[in-house]
């Protein structure tokens, strides 16, 4: 693929094993796979831990990576707790059910490796999720090591976690709703607006929970990030600040360095949403995907329809069944709406979206603004439409539109109007070329970062022999 470098070629192993634990939600699984993948090609033996949370079978991901190791444990909850609603206190509450089954699981890991010969199986590390913030505490007791793998944006985690100096300045709580416009001077061109508070029954879990996260890095053994040195210099050199004694290691974008194959929970209509695009014209297709866990109203989802099929452009749509809260999928489509446009549109209920945006026909991205997304948008030089729903998907947004400036950010309500002007803002006008021309040349440096001599390429060279020190 375009931008791997020769870093990310196999070698013999080093006899080294390294174990990692994702958290159970997509966009955290995805990059750490990557990450996996790309140490296994620098020679290191990788065991995965997972739990039964949001993981299909742990036959799916042995079958796509049969050269991991895999271990899975039980979390303990019930369909009706497995609720995001509440991030804080589900968040919270899953570490808690975790620590035991966790400590068990690696228990038998290490006693095993201890029982085995053979060196391969000597664990050195232990990789673990940032939200996963008991694991250090777990790790410390075998004497493992613990790396933190952050897999959101720099600027976007420092702001999560700022939020007590933010009470503590008086941002928060919010007093009004002039005040949400009032810029934090700490972290331009943020507005309180684009860092409120998770929403949440309980405000002080919050602050609990960014505690133990917190806690957690300033206890490890370093910090990797799936960003790169050019996108976020002035975050990287908060975080330097902030974790003073704590290695960083800028090492992204993962997936460009790693042969990783898919780690998506969900089954793509690969088939369909490539040889749809191949019929389509360059720089013509609007691709939407919201990501695998928001829920938009049947409102919602009709202003959306009606708004890119007003807007002309052809448009390849991602509806993953639970998109639409108290639909199966596409029934709240109006009767022959997707006849109406004469192929001018493509409904999938999941698609391979680095395939996808790195098509010809790809023009521009409306997307959630996770950070993966973020990234491989930008890694492929399409701008975006920016609809964030989650604190750190506000932080991205505000910094494409307003820092990066490759994108818009949808502070409207969906409305069909405003969606076919934004679409049409960024397919065809002069301000969506110039934003075509700015994400091109952060595509460059994408491109460069990896290289070797490249700042990535130095930041995984300095992990490898981190981790190999231990």
């Amino acid at each position: 693929m375009e931008g791997r470098n020769d870093s990310c070629r196999m070698v013999p192993r080093n006899g080294r094993r390294v174990i990692l634990f994702p958290l159970p939600f997509q966009g955290h699984i995805n990059p750490m796979l990557h990450l996996a993948s790309i140490l296994y090609s620098k020679g290191f033996s990788v065991t995965i831990i997972h739990t039964d949370f949001n993981f299909s079978s742990t036959n799916y991901f042995s079958c796509n990576y049969p050269h991991f190791d895999f271990h899975s444990f039980p979390d303990g909850f019930s369909e009706t707790e497995a609720s995001v609603e509440d991030v804080a206190v589900f968040f919270t509450a899953i570490n808690g059910k975790c620590i035991m089954p966790f400590r068990d699981c690696l228990a038998e890991i290490l006693m095993k490796s201890k029982a085995d010969q053979n060196k391969d199986s000597s664990p050195c590390c232990l990789i673990t999720d940032a939200f996963w913030f008991f694991t250090h505490t777990v790790a410390a007791d075998f004497k493992l090591p613990t790396i933190v793998l952050q897999t959101c944006g720099v600027s976007g985690f420092l702001a999560f976690t700022a939020y007590p100096i933010l009470r503590e300045r008086a941002y928060l709580p919010v007093q009004d709703h002039q005040s949400l416009e009032t810029p934090v001077t700490e972290f331009p061109p943020l507005r309180v607006k684009d860092i409120q508070v998770l929403e949440t029954m309980d405000q002080e879990n919050v602050y609990r929970f960014v505690s133990a996260i917190d806690t957690q890095i300033m206890a490890s053994s370093g910090v990797i990030w799936n960003s790169y040195r050019d996108l976020e210099q002035a975050g990287l050199g908060l975080a330097h600040q902030k974790y003073l004694s704590i290695p960083i290691f800028p090492i992204g974008p993962l997936h460009k360095c790693s042969p990783a194959s898919s780690g998506s929970l969900s089954s793509q209509d690969y088939q369909r949403s490539i040889s749809w695009l191949d019929k389509q014209t360059p720089k013509s297709v609007v691709y939407i995907s919201f990501g695998s866990v928001i829920a938009i109203n049947k409102d919602g989802f009709l202003e959306i329809a009606w708004g890119v099929a007003n807007s002309r452009m052809p448009f390849l749509w991602v509806v993953r069944p639970g998109l639409v809260s108290g639909a199966e999928w596409v029934e709240p489509l109006p009767k022959g709406f997707l006849e109406m446009l004469d192929g001018r549109g493509c409904i999938v209920k999941w698609a391979p979206q680095q395939e996808v945006l790195a098509h010809p026909a790809v023009g521009g991205f409306w997307t959630h603004s996770g950070w993966n997304s973020t990234l491989e948008s930008m890694c492929e030089g399409v701008p975006m439409i920016c609809q964030p729903y989650l604190p750190d998907q506000m932080v991205n947004a505000r910094y494409v539109s307003h820092f990066w400036r490759v994108g818009l950010h949808s502070e409207w309500k969906l409305e069909r109007m405003e969606i076919e002007r934004a679409i049409r803002r960024v397919m065809v006008e002069a301000e969506g070329q110039e934003m075509r021309a700015r994400i091109m040349h952060l595509k460059e440096k994408v491109d460069f970062c990896l290289r070797k001599g490249g700042s990535s390429h130095q930041s995984l060279e300095r992990l490898i022999d981190h981790i190999l020190s231990f």
